[in-house]
């Protein structure tokens, strides 16, 4: 919203052959370059390293091995034609995978997190790590509200169908099935994508919802959750901006006490992040990586998913609101906070 920036953009004389060859060079041989590999990783964009990608398979796949694991895989696997014939999905889908298993062999915990981060096009990304909050025991609550609260309408029809291609499964029966009461229901209303993404505001409009909001908070005994979840999922930023004035004259508090007051858990969060999305995305990222890095321990999964996720979009301009909100700069505060190669490479993402 507004004139934001990122950090990461395309390389102007990128050559993708020039690429793999050093990262093919930067993994031979005793021990890895992996500064070069975070030269590359960090200073071409999603699409380019998606290139890379591509072009390391063409280029460094064994097509004898293709081929012999193709018809090896033919006597276990049912296929719709010739059973004699390489299967080229079957090929693909495996040997796609080539730089990153390279890469995987070569580089180790959260460095390796990031790197295979970034070998995929955000919308595929994104969709993993909602499965991953989903999967096994238990639901990280925390991840689909930063994913889902801060996405535009066309993010998550691309998260929607990323989800469908990579796993085999629908996201919004996952959330349905994931999560209950009003978390479900504000989470698939999100996932209706049927926010008014326009910058037009009607001020009367703004008026009838603080009185709803009002009426639905703090004016009653208990929170009428549907009212905040219609209003907070389908009106524009700019709008919503002017609701939460408008709330503030009508009822002396800001709308962030109220929701702290009246509302708790996963819904209270869902609230917060939507409300703060609405006044200033960037700072409420900026919030975000600040908590992944106090106390003890550090939330190193967060850090990646907004690093890598908003490096070209406004990271940049996340950058600027992280120093003004806490008086150091980001760079400073993943120095004090991060090791190693990790380290690194989020600090050269930065640039």
């Amino acid at each position: 919203m507004g004139n934001v920036q990122p950090t990461i953009v395309p390389c102007e004389d990128f050559d993708v052959t020039a690429d793999i060859k050093a990262i093919r060079k930067a993994c031979k041989g005793l021990g890895t370059d992996e500064e070069a590999i975070i030269q590359i990783l960090a200073y071409r964009s999603s699409a380019q390293r998606v290139e890379i990608k591509q072009a390391y398979f063409e280029k460094y796949d064994d097509v004898s091995t293709c081929l012999s694991f193709s018809l090896s895989f033919s006597h276990t696997h049912t296929h719709t034609h010739d059973s004699h014939a390489p299967c080229y999905l079957c090929v693909t889908s495996v040997f796609a995978q080539e730089l990153e298993e390279v890469l995987k062999k070569e580089l180790t915990g959260s460095f390796e997190k990031a790197a295979m981060a970034m070998l995929d096009p955000p919308h595929i990304y994104f969709a993993k790590e909602l499965r991953k909050a989903m999967k096994g025991a238990g639901t990280d609550e925390a991840v689909l509200v930063e994913i889902l609260c801060t996405a535009t309408n066309e993010d998550i029809l691309s998260y929607k169908e990323a989800y469908a291609q990579v796993h085999e499964r629908d996201l919004e029966a996952d959330i349905e099935g994931d999560t209950s009461g009003d978390v479900r229901n504000l989470l698939t209303s999100l996932l209706q994508a049927a926010r008014d993404e326009g910058y037009e505001v009607d001020e009367d409009l703004a008026q009838q919802d603080a009185t709803s909001l009002f009426e639905a908070g703090e004016g009653r005994f208990g929170t009428d959750e549907s009212t905040f979840t219609f209003i907070l999922t389908h009106r524009n930023y700019m709008q919503l901006q002017a609701t939460f004035k408008a709330y503030e004259s009508l009822s002396g508090t800001d709308i962030l006490d109220t929701i702290d007051s009246e509302a708790t858990g996963t819904l209270k969060d869902c609230y917060v992040t939507l409300v703060r999305c609405a006044k200033n995305p960037q700072l409420y990222f900026a919030r975000r990586l600040n908590a992944a890095m106090k106390g003890l321990g550090t939330d190193e999964d967060t850090l990646i998913r907004i690093i890598v996720g908003r490096s070209e979009i406004d990271l940049e301009t996340v950058k600027d609101m992280y120093l003004e909100k806490y008086d150091v700069t980001l760079k400073d505060a993943l120095d004090s906070e991060c090791g190693g190669d990790f380290k690194r490479l989020l600090i050269e993402i930065l640039h």
